[in-house]
């Protein structure tokens, strides 16, 4: 991507609404994007650039440099350049091709149609006119031309609807809301185009889950986050229109500073054919030379007897500068030791094989109708030189559809088998599911078998009640009503989505939300809460929360997250709850279902405001902001009272486990990285077959500190090695600065080993005094499973194999968490 204005690198961003000539002096990029990598004036150079790092292009051009030397010429230019150029011309075409579809598809893209609101009426611009401080409009269905803060919308409260995939490759609709002052214009062009609102914001980055501004419009400043900015790329949806406030254009939007520069990519066989090419080149240059000491040899001993019929000039002519000349003849004569054809030959098979791909029956998938495509001509070989897999497990290795399975809600278990204050009793399985038929707005194909919830519910338990409560109101879910008056749940996470239904089934059927406020139906009684606020999931927090108020004034807090970390906020008072419940979150996990912990907090109004008021301080900050927020987040998310954890079932997809036979069979290694809990990962590993019983050992770490783990991944190896030693009959030491493993000692192994780590001990594993020992104990087993995960950590891990076993690597997933 290239900018078409160079400035100095930005430290924050201020742009003013409908003022192109203030946002002008900063010289901010147009909207105009290029993704291509060459115009007409630059192909040829960078082309050739870019194929002469090729070793052996280079090679053969300097052989016709050679060649244009009459003294040491010993065959005609053209037997060199004819090839060469032929070979270059075919590479540059296809490039050149792939090259024009990329123009094309920017153009495509640069001459869309925009509603640019100027002297307050609208008018259809280009998208690459489209100025930073533009007031744009867009319909329904429309993509998003630019990085937009949301200003109105035709939904009630300044809500829209947005879809993501081109982004995160999510599919479920995601809201965003426009701050309450902007909301109020509405779609009247006149205020619209009065608004003058000036936005202090980040500089552009690549950060698609998180934006830090601040408008100032009448004299009021106002926080701005990621829920008020729709991205470039987006698509709206249900929503009828929007305006919005051009922030970050073009080269500066998130998606293209997601994109990067198209790179110019070479394969491993290349890298191999660029060093076997420089070997062989070394003997020639060695053949040349003894070749040449011959000939100067021979000049000497002999050459003088041909002067009777030759022109011999003693000044000119002597055996050094004969061998000299030779030595550079032979190099021209010799030169056919590689062959020029190998490289037009793997142009053409590398282009059959794309075909190839794209014709292959056994690769076309029915269900969805799709076939493979091969969506490059330069990598397809690198499919059969993967060593390690890299995958994720919701909806890469499961189908990520959920299904709300069993509970635990004050110590007792509800689901499919009965359970008394967390013990087993011998009431026998219900098959027949609940009837839900008299719940008229009851998702009919939600199941449930355990009768027991439901009795609770009528018999008015008051831990039930504020255990259905939190899943209908502790949530991100959007509703809406169909053309058939039903009610329609947009989820962003399957998990919410699984969880909230279970609710509404139950009787607390959540209806409606607003900035301010959520509306549920309690066992047929509408009953609106007071948002106070929402303090929202990420992937290091690994939990989130909402603050209500009831319409008796009391203050709430609804928590709901990963157990590790939400049990080490409970009050001290939860001490016997507690191991009920993480025994049965135990039992959920070794069935492969994934868990959520529940817990709630009462808050003081006083405590609460503030509280609240160091939150809205803190959300103006410039410097330490999210740090800032963080913490007070940390502050009220303590001493919470535990109610249980959820329990839902994740599918594996089709054909997982054959696939990971397969791959077995072909020596490849698969590492699963998951965010999932330990238990839950174990349990699916289990079920395609990653890992079995018949595995020689099972290596869990565990370990709390880099010392700690440390010392259990040495005594995992020492175990390892100690099975191993009786066959081998050896002795293994560990070159502990080397991050490179001798294929040796891999050898010395037999046997299948597993490892399974948490993300909290890999956060140990990946320090630099850690990771050979990780490396190491890794690379010697066929299964890892990695827990608890964070994207970065993903990505820490694919690159710590990549870079250091100099593999082929295939990383895997479908969705916003794993990517970093």
């Amino acid at each position: 991507m290239f900018c078409s204005k160079k400035k100095s690198l930005e430290v924050e961003r201020i742009v003013k609404a409908n003022d192109r000539e203030y946002n002008e002096k900063f010289q901010y990029a147009d909207n105009r994007i290029h993704t291509s990598k060459y115009n007409i004036l630059t192909f040829l150079p960078i082309n050739l650039f870019e194929q002469f790092q090729r070793v052996a292009n280079a090679y053969f051009l300097f052989l016709l440099i050679l060649q244009l030397i009459p003294e040491i010429s010993s065959l005609t230019w053209f037997t060199t350049i004819v090839p060469l150029v032929l070979v270059i011309t075919m590479t540059a075409v296809k490039d050149a091709t792939d090259d024009y579809f990329r123009h094309k598809s920017d153009n495509q893209v640069n001459n869309r149609l925009s509603e640019v609101l100027i002297d307050s009426k609208l008018q259809n611009e280009k998208w690459m006119n489209v100025k930073v401080g533009d007031v744009i409009k867009l319909e329904n269905n429309q993509f998003v031309a630019a990085d937009l803060l949301l200003l109105s919308s035709s939904e009630p409260h300044g809500l829209c609807y947005i879809e993501t995939a081109e982004l995160d490759g999510e599919t479920n609709l995601k809201v965003r809301h426009a701050l309450s002052v902007t909301s109020e214009l509405g779609a009247d062009f006149s205020r619209l185009a009065k608004f003058d609102g000036i936005v202090v914001c980040e500089a552009p980055n690549n950060k698609l889950d998180k934006f830090v501004g601040v408008l100032s419009w009448k004299d009021s400043k106002h926080t701005l986050n990621n829920e008020n900015v729709i991205l470039r790329g987006c698509i709206l949806r249900n929503t009828s229109w929007c305006f919005g406030m051009v922030i970050f254009a073009g080269p500066d939007t998130k998606l293209m500073q997601n994109s990067g520069k198209t790179k110019f990519k070479r394969t491993s066989i290349d890298k191999l054919l660029n060093t076997l090419v420089l070997w062989i080149f070394g003997f020639l240059v060695c053949l040349g030379i003894i070749l040449a000491i011959g000939n100067s040899i021979w000049e000497n001993q002999v050459g003088d007897q041909f002067r009777t019929f030759l022109f011999w000039n003693e000044g000119e002519k002597n055996s050094v500068f004969s061998g000299f000349l030779t030595f550079w003849s032979y190099i021209i004569i010799l030169n056919t030791v590689v062959p020029i054809s190998l490289y037009v030959s793997m142009e053409v098979i590398r282009l059959g094989h794309s075909y190839f791909i794209n014709w292959d029956r056994k690769m076309y998938y029915s269900g969805k109708s799709t076939p493979a495509e091969a969506r490059t001509t330069t990598l397809n070989e690198e499919l059969g030189q993967i060593e390690y897999v890299f995958s994720d497990k919701t909806g890469t290795l499961t189908q990520n559809i959920m299904t709300f399975k069993k509970c635990s809600i004050n110590g007792k278990i509800y689901g499919e088998v009965p359970e008394d204050m967390g013990q087993k009793t011998n009431i026998p399985k219900k098959n027949e599911p609940m009837d839900f038929s008299v719940n008229l707005q009851a998702d009919r194909t939600f199941q449930f078998f355990d009768h027991r919830l439901m009795e609770s519910v009528k018999l008015g338990d008051s831990k039930v009640y504020e255990f259905l409560r939190l899943l209908a109101l502790c949530h991100t879910v959007m509703s809406e009503e169909n053309s058939a008056g039903q009610l329609i749940y947009q989820v962003q996470s399957p998990d919410e989505g699984a969880l909230v239904t279970a609710a509404r089934n139950f009787g607390f059927i959540f209806k409606s939300r607003t900035p301010d406020t959520i509306t549920v139906e309690e066992l047929g009684t509408l009953v609106t809460y007071q948002l106070l606020a929402f303090l929202d999931f990420n992937n290091i927090r690994k939990r989130m929360s909402v603050i209500v108020r009831n319409p008796e004034g009391q203050i709430k807090l609804y928590s709901k997250g990963a157990d590790t970390i939400l049990f080490e906020k409970l009050h001290p008072s939860n001490e016997d709850l507690l191991t009920l419940t993480t025994d049965h979150l135990s039992e959920f996990a070794g069935e492969g279902l994934r868990t959520l912990a529940i817990a709630y907090r009462d808050l003081d109004d006083k405590y609460f405001k503030e509280w609240h008021k160091m939150l809205e301080d803190a959300n103006t900050l410039k410097d330490e902001r999210d740090e800032r927020i963080a913490g007070l987040y940390e502050e009220i998310e303590r001493d919470l009272m535990l109610l249980g954890a959820t329990a839902v079932e994740d599918k594996l997809q089709e054909g997982v486990t054959e696939t990971i036979a397969s791959l077995s069979l072909a020596n490849i290694k698969i590492w699963v990285l998951t965010g999932d809990k330990q238990e839950t990962a174990i349990n699916i590993g289990y079920a395609c077959n990653m890992l079995t019983d018949d595995m020689n050992d099972v290596f869990i770490v565990a370990g709390n500190t880099a010392v700690e783990v440390r010392e259990e991944l040495r005594k995992a190896k020492e175990n390892l090695f100690g099975q191993n030693r009786s066959s081998s009959n050896g002795h293994v030491v560990f070159e502990k600065q080397q991050l490179e493993l001798d294929s040796i000692v891999e050898e010395t192994i037999t046997g299948d080993y597993a490892l399974i780590i948490n993300g909290h001990s890999l956060a140990h594993a990946l320090e630099s005094d850690v990771k050979n020992d990780l490396l190491e104990l890794a690379c010697m087993c066929k299964t890892v499973v990695c827990c608890r995960v964070t994207p970065l950590q993903k990505a820490q891990v694919v690159e710590l194999v990549r870079n250091y076993r100099n593999a082929v690597t295939l990383a895997i997933g479908d969705g916003a968490n794993d990517v970093s």
